[in-house]
């Protein structure tokens, strides 16, 4: 039987579980490239082989990888989670398919090289500092003065980001950082600080082709305090293009591609507008997680998914219509909990107040009764996720805000004896 010709994507985890379906449903078999020999242990539950025609387990030999991808006839070869954006970039240069080369690969995946990549194309940044040691990070914060974001150079999601007041709490969170084993189940490399930027936060989203970009959905985070973490991300909703805001983070988004050297496929940048405008936090060179691109296409009818697989397929009609914006009549958000609570998860007695919202769409259960339920502090603690849409921006605004007056306490029903 003759193969139809396959797309590669390197760690197919999660949300990229979505783009096989997508390549699928267009014609193309997939196949999963593990870029290392054992799976993260957060991506482990969410894994669905059924999904790729084979599996290539990587042992370090991007030519040997090639060839046996070669067997496929790959059409193109996609990063499907952040950790396999360089390997992506390797095979797509050892086989000669569109790609973004390796030569800015660990600019895309080093925080610090990343800043200082975008810094010398002329684009503002924020400073920083790639900490050598608690001494110099200390003094590097008590002259920046202010506060100051502390994470390790590599890493995805929040994992390992802490927000200091002081120079005594940098030295803390570099204590804490460097030792750690970050979300890959990798010693940390590095840890970067850099001031921390006054303003809102946004979420961009494209996908390009030969360089040229397109924005298929951009979103606002909303934050609080919580649990002892600071700027704890508990929702994002969408932002139409008639926004005054939508043209500057465009500008910037595509000016930040150009200078990290992404021509084509997926990229996810979080951009934050402070009052001298648009200043990169950082960006993931592959495809946004948290089941947005479902919510997308109820905003806009379109998402980085059908986008990239389109870019890949039907080169000519995605650069024919690259420059319009999306369509912006929908409006949505995600809500994303916070449990204060420990111990063995009984129920969610308010969920169906939930579940009556006008704008309620569906949720992401990531805790189940009958299963441990933990403080949260960060994405991996997070006991679900709520979707909202609607074609009325106000309602849309209202369910969000009830959602998150639901949060807390009352939320959640532990066994007795095991409150946190």
């Amino acid at each position: 039987m003759t193969r139809r010709h396959a797309v590669a994507i390197v760690d197919g985890f999660a949300s990229a579980a979505r783009l096989a379906k997508a390549f699928d449903a267009a014609g193309h078999d997939c196949v999963r490239v593990q870029s290392t020999l054992d799976i993260p242990a957060h991506y482990r539950s969410e894994l669905d082989l059924g999904l790729y025609a084979d599996n290539l387990v990587h042992t370090g030999d991007v030519a040997a990888t090639a060839a046996l991808l070669a067997d496929y006839r790959p059409i193109a070869v996609i990063a499907g989670a952040e950790q396999g954006v360089e390997l992506a970039d390797a095979l797509c240069e050892a086989t000669g398919l569109p790609g973004n080369g390796t030569a800015l690969s660990h600019a895309r995946r080093t925080k610090d090289v990343q800043t200082r990549t975008v810094a010398a194309a002329g684009l503002p940044t924020a400073r920083q500092l790639t900490v050598e040691n608690a001494a110099q990070l200390e003094a590097w914060h008590a002259r920046l003065g202010g506060r100051v974001v502390v994470k390790p150079v590599r890493s995805a999601r929040n994992d390992g980001v802490s927000v200091c007041d002081s120079p005594a709490e940098s030295v803390a969170a570099y204590g804490r950082v460097s030792s750690a084993v970050n979300a890959f189940g990798l010693r940390n490399e590095g840890v970067v600080a850099q001031e921390y930027l006054s303003g809102t936060e946004f979420v961009v989203n494209t996908v390009s082709r030969d360089g040229r970009h397109r924005v298929t959905d951009t979103w606002r985070y909303q934050k609080i305090d919580v649990n002892g973490v600071r700027d704890r991300i508990n929702g994002i909703l969408s932002l139409p293009p008639s926004d005054p805001r939508w043209s500057r983070l465009r500008e910037y988004a595509f000016s930040v591609l150009d200078a990290l050297g992404i021509a084509h496929g997926p990229a996810h940048l979080e951009i934050i507008m402070t009052s001298a405008g648009p200043c990169l936090v950082e960006l993931g060179a592959r495809l946004c997680g948290s089941d947005v691109a479902r919510y997308a296409v109820l905003v806009t009818g379109e998402s980085q998914i059908d986008r990239t697989v389109q870019a890949y397929t039907d080169p000519d009609s995605f650069l024919a219509d690259a420059d319009s914006p999306y369509r912006g009549d929908g409006h949505a958000a995600m809500a994303f909990l916070a449990s204060p609570l420990e111990g063995r998860l009984t129920s969610y007695p308010l969920l169906g107040e939930v579940e009556r919202l006008d704008s309620y769409q569906g949720m992401a259960l990531r805790v189940t009764p009958g299963q441990q339920l933990r403080r949260t502090v960060d994405d991996s603690t997070e006991p679900l996720a709520i979707g909202l849409a609607h074609a009325d921006a106000a309602t849309v605004e209202k369910d969000f805000q009830t959602v998150c007056y639901l949060d807390g306490y009352g939320f959640y029903e532990v066994e007795q004896g095991h409150h946190g």
